[in-house]
């Protein structure tokens, strides 16, 4: 795999652009080609990508500037709801168990649930 690389990106064309490109391409190549070494490294980030891509598109929705109190308090709430996605639980049954609303399922915090998914972390 890695002789490919280098003749995928070693070899000369005739356009000067692709050139540049293809060269800065192999210079990173420790870091491209990382995953051969670490299977566990994510071929790519698009979960992460994935969780700020709703507030992007409000955000990009919206003509006006949010306040910064405000626009902190909704990237909070829109953290926890993207983690109580992933941990398949209900954001509103997480509120509603912090907020000690009668009812309400008893939830642990996210750092404990998080622990308990995840031991190594």
């Amino acid at each position: 795999m890695r002789a490919r690389f280098d003749r995928i990106f070693q070899t000369p064309h005739r356009l000067a652009t692709l050139d540049r490109l293809l060269a800065r391409l192999h210079a990173n190549k420790p870091e491209l080609l990382m995953v051969l070494d670490r299977p566990e490294i994510p071929l790519h980030t698009n979960g992460s990508e994935n969780d700020i891509r709703c507030q992007v598109t409000k955000r990009q929705g919206q003509r006006r500037h949010a306040q910064r109190c405000g626009r902190d308090c909704r990237d909070a709430f829109l953290g926890l709801a993207k983690t109580c996605a992933k941990l398949g639980i209900s954001f509103w049954d997480y509120l509603g168990a912090r907020l000690v609303i009668a009812g309400n399922p008893a939830i642990p915090y996210l750092p404990q649930l998080v622990a308990q998914r995840c031991p190594t972390a």
